[in-house]
C-alpha cells in the first residue's frame, strides 16, 4: 500500500483582498493611495491527510476552516503554498491528470439547500456529472442515480422530486449522492451536519462512517462542533485565524490538549459528567483576520500570554507522539511508561 498522503498542504496560504478601481489607481498614481485591506484568510498550513484517514477540522466562525476546505477541493486557488493530490502538486497537473483531481476530491457544503439547483429534478442534478464529463453511456445514468439514492438510504422515487419537495436531511443526503456519482477517493465535509436537527445529525454521521467502512473514502471533516468530530475524526486539528495550533490523534486532544485555545474549547463543550460547573466561555472577540495581532495571534485572549508571545509567532512543535501544538509555554510531554 503506497504510504503517499492523498492530500498534503505545504505552507498553504489565502489572502483575500479588493480589486483596486478606477479611483484607487488615480490616487496610486497621485501617491495618495491608503493600502488595500486584506483578509488574512489561512496563514502558512502545513497538513498530510492519509488514505482512508478521518481528519477533524475544528475552530471558531471566521477561523479560515472553510476557506481552507475549498482550497483543498480546488475552489479557491492559494495565494501561496502547495496543495498536493496523491504527491503531486495541484498546480501543476495536466488537464487529464486535473481532472483526476477534481473528481477524485469532492467537496459536501454547510447548506444542502443553497448547494441544490431548485430548477433540477434529483436525478437531473445526480446525473449531470456522468453526462458532462462522459463517465457512464446515458443509458446506463438513471440505474446510477438510482444506486447513489439507495446508498444514502433513499428510495428510487425521490428521483423525480425537486430539492424543495424533501426535508433538510434528505437534501444534504443527495448532497452526499451527488459526491458519490463520480466515485471520488476524499471528501471535503464543511459543517454536514451544522444546518441538521440534532436527531437527523447523528443519522448523517452514522451514514458517513457507514460509506467510510465501505468504500476506504478519506474525509477532511470540518465542524465547529467537537462532539461531533469525536465520533467520526481519527485525528484533529485545531484552528485558530488562520494557522493550526494543536494537532493529535483524537483519544489525545480530548485526554491532553495541550494549547490554552484547544483546553477553552474542550471547556465549553457540553458534559453531563459535569452539569454543575460554572459555564466560563473564552475572554475577548476572535480579532479581525483584516488586521491579525502580532506574535502569537491567540494572545489577546490567552491567560497564560507574555511579552514573548505578543512578539514571535510560535511553530508547531512536536510534544509526544502524532501531537503537535504552537504555544511558547508548552514543554514536551513526558511519553516514558
Amino acid at each position: 500500500m503506497s504510504t503517499t498522503p492523498v492530500i498534503e498542504l505545504r505552507g498553504l496560504r489565502k489572502q483575500f483582498s479588493r480589486s483596486p478601481d478606477l479611483a484607487y489607481k488615480l490616487m496610486k498614481a497621485l501617491g495618495q493611495a491608503p493600502e488595500l485591506p486584506t483578509v488574512h484568510a489561512v496563514n502558512t498550513v502545513d497538513l498530510s491527510i492519509a488514505a482512508g484517514e478521518v481528519v477533524g477540522l475544528v475552530g471558531e466562525s471566521g477561523c479560515g476552516k472553510s476557506t481552507l476546505g475549498r482550497m483543498v477541493a480546488g475552489l479557491i486557488r492559494p495565494s501561496a503554498g502547495q496543495v498536493l493530490y496523491k504527491g503531486r502538486d495541484v498546480a501543476g497537473l495536466g488537464p487529464k491528470d486535473r481532472l483526476d483531481y477534481t473528481l477524485g476530491v469532492q467537496m459536501i457544503f454547510q447548506d444542502p439547500q443553497a448547494s441544490l439547483n431548485p430548477k433540477q429534478k434529483l436525478h437531473q442534478i445526480l446525473g449531470e456529472a456522468l453526462h458532462v464529463h462522459k463517465l457512464a453511456p446515458r443509458q446506463d445514468i438513471p440505474a446510477r442515480v438510482d444506486q447513489a439514492l439507495a446508498e444514502v438510504g433513499l428510495a428510487a422515487e425521490y428521483r423525480d422530486r425537486l430539492p424543495h419537495q424533501i426535508s433538510g436531511g434528505q437534501r444534504q443526503r443527495i448532497g452526499i449522492a451527488r459526491a458519490l456519482m463520480v466515485q471520488p477517493d476524499f471528501l471535503v465535509c464543511d459543517e454536514p451536519v451544522a444546518a441538521l436537527d440534532v436527531s437527523i445529525q447523528a443519522q448523517v454521521i452514522n451514514l458517513f462512517m457507514d460509506l467510510r467502512s465501505r468504500h476506504g473514502f478519506t474525509y477532511l471533516f470540518i465542524s465547529h462542533d467537537l462532539g461531533v468530530v469525536r465520533h467520526i475524526s481519527d485525528r484533529v486539528a485545531i484552528m485558530y485565524l488562520g494557522r493550526i495550533v494543536e494537532m493529535a490523534p483524537t483519544a489525545e486532544i480530548f485526554s491532553h490538549a495541550a494549547h490554552p485555545y484547544t483546553q477553552a474549547l474542550l471547556a465549553e463543550m457540553p458534559d453531563v459528567q459535569r452539569r454543575r460547573r460554572e459555564f466560563a466561555p473564552i475572554q475577548g472577540e476572535i480579532p479581525s483576520p483584516l488586521k491579525p495581532p502580532p506574535g502569537c495571534t491567540f494572545h489577546p485572549r490567552c491567560p497564560l500570554a507574555t511579552d514573548i508571545c505578543r512578539q514571535a509567532a510560535p511553530a508547531l512543535q512536536t510534544i509526544g507522539t502524532g501531537h503537535q501544538a504552537a504555544c511558547h509555554h508548552i514543554r514536551p510531554l513526558d511519553t516514558t511508561p
